[in-house]
C-alpha cells in the first residue's frame, strides 16, 4: 500500500511541474534529496551500530534478563493474562529494553516477535487481547533513556549537542505512555462492560 501512495506523490509531483513549467527545479531537487538522503543515512550508520552493538552486548551479558525480571512486576500489573517468566514476557521485556536506549531498529523485530507470542495467549483469535493493546502503546509511547536514532538524525543535520533534548524526551514519552495506558485501561473497561467479557 504505502508504495501506491509514494508511487501516486511521484506522479503528482511531476505532473505539476509540467504544469507549472518546473521540470528543472524537480529534477535538481529530487536529486539533492537523494543526496542528502545518502548522507544522512551514513551518518547515522556509526552511531546506530554503536548502539545495537551495546544492545547485543546487554543481551549477551544478561543485563536484558536483569530488565526482564526487574519489569516483570509492572508488567504482570499491565498484562495480568501473560505468564511472568513466558516467551512473550520476554520478548515483551527485550521490545521495551531497545525502545529504552532509544533502538528504533532494533525494538521492530522484537515487536513483531512480542505480538507474534501475545497471540498465542490471546483467547480471540480475530480481535486483539487486552495485553496486545497494552503492548502497542508501550511501543508506540517508547520511554526512551537515550534517544540514538533522535540525536544521530540531530547530529547529521549539524547540531552542535545533539543530546540536548534528553530532559524533553523523557518528559514527553513519560507523559505519552501514561495517557496512552490510562486511554487503553479506559477503552478496555468500556469493552468489558459493553460485551460483558
Amino acid at each position: 500500500m504505502i508504495n501506491v501512495v509514494w508511487f501516486g506523490i511521484l506522479i503528482i509531483s511531476f505532473i505539476c511541474s509540467v504544469a507549472a513549467g518546473r521540470v528543472e527545479q524537480l529534477s535538481a531537487a529530487a536529486a539533492e534529496g537523494a543526496d542528502k538522503a545518502v548522507k544522512l543515512l551514513l551518518s547515522m550508520t556509526g552511531v546506530m551500530c554503536l548502539w545495537c552493538g551495546v544492545m547485543k552486548i546487554a543481551e549477551k551479558s544478561g543485563l536484558t534478563e536483569l530488565l526482564a525480571k526487574a519489569l516483570s512486576p509492572v508488567l504482570k500489573r499491565l498484562m495480568p493474562d501473560i505468564k511472568t517468566n513466558g516467551s512473550a514476557m520476554r520478548a515483551v521485556s527485550a521490545n521495551i529494553t531497545a525502545n529504552f536506549f532509544g533502538l528504533g531498529n532494533a525494538a521492530t523485530p522484537l515487536g513483531i516477535l512480542a505480538m507474534k507470542e501475545l497471540q498465542k495467549t490471546n483467547l480471540i483469535k480475530d480481535e486483539p487481547s487486552g495485553s496486545m493493546i497494552i503492548f502497542v502503546v508501550i511501543n508506540t509511547a517508547s520511554v526512551q533513556l537515550i534517544p540514538s536514532t533522535i540525536a544521530a538524525i540531530r547530529q547529521a543535520a549539524g547540531s552542535a549537542s545533539p543530546y540536548s533534548i534528553l530532559s524533553y524526551v523523557w518528559i514527553s514519552s513519560g507523559l505519552a505512555l501514561i495517557g496512552g495506558l490510562a486511554a487503553a485501561k479506559l477503552f478496555s473497561l468500556k469493552r468489558r462492560k459493553n460485551t460483558g467479557r
